[in-house]
This record gives C-alpha cells, structure tokens and sequence, in this order.
C-alpha cells in the first residue's frame, strides 16, 4: 500500500484517541491490517531484484506518495493546535502507521542490503494483498476518504 493510506489512517486513529499510549500502537498495527486490503503500488522488491534497485518511475511515484503522506499528516496534526501534545501524538502515530515500509526504504533506495531486512520485507510481501492498478488505487482512495470522513465527522 501507498504510504499516503498509512498514515491518514494513523493520523484519524491518532485524532480520535489523543493518549499516545495506545493511538501510537493501535497506528502501528493499522499498517498491518490496511495490507491486507487489496491495493497497488510499486513493486520495488522485484525491480531491485531484476535491475539492483527500484526504476527511475518508482522512485518518483514513492517520493510524490511520501511527500503527499507527509503534508496530510501535518495538516491533520494542524486541526488540534493549540493542543500540542495531541498534535505531536498524531505526528507519532503518523510515523508509527508508516514506519514498517520506512525500515525497507535503505535496502531499496541506499543498496544496504542485510538478511535482517530481506526477511522483514519478505513477511511485509507475505501478507500484502496485490491488486490492479485501477482498482488498487481505488480501494486506497475510499480509505483515505473513510479516514477523513472519521477525522472531521
């Protein structure tokens, strides 16, 4: 999945339940279960196994998807200030709803490449479910859209 799911999923989970106790756990494990929702996106691992990393497209698509994820989650964070520790609690599980396709960022973008991460990419491949590109999208549309209809409902 995107990143841009990920972390508006956290952000509302995060709006909603201000303690960061359990708003940063429970957008944490939202990354897992959000993998499990058909979607699309690059596939990094079988580019960096065919040409060593991922292709030129992917990595635009990724650093677009990043920056957008990244601007949600501060606009989100923005909608309880003056509140500043529920905003940095939002920022965290922002984070924390990302941060198990952030560990795969240096073996795919900086060449490190150790059995450590390949496992953890192999079990984040596992439990992916891949979609087509329309329909892949589409489904991470309605879950961007569902989060925000939470966050402001």
């Amino acid at each position: 999945m995107l990143e841009t799911p990920h972390v508006v999923v956290g952000a509302a989970i995060a709006s909603k339940i201000a303690n960061p106790v359990l708003a940063i756990p429970l957008a944490l494990g939202s990354h897992f279960l959000l993998e499990k929702i058909p979607h699309w996106n690059p596939h990094l691992n079988k580019e960096t196994e065919k040409y060593g990393k991922p292709t030129q497209k992917s990595t635009i698509i990724a650093a677009v998807d990043a920056t957008v994820a990244f601007t949600l989650g501060l606009f989100i964070s923005s909608l309880v200030l003056p509140d500043k520790v529920h905003a940095l609690t939002i920022v965290g599980a922002c984070l924390a709803s990302s941060a198990p396709d952030i560990i795969e960022g240096p073996y795919f973008f900086l060449g490190l490449r150790n059995k450590l991460l390949k496992k953890w990419i192999d079990f984040q491949k596992s439990i992916q479910v891949d979609s087509e590109f329309l329909p892949g999208l589409l489904t991470q549309a309605i879950t961007v859209l569902a989060a925000f209809w939470w966050i402001l409902g």
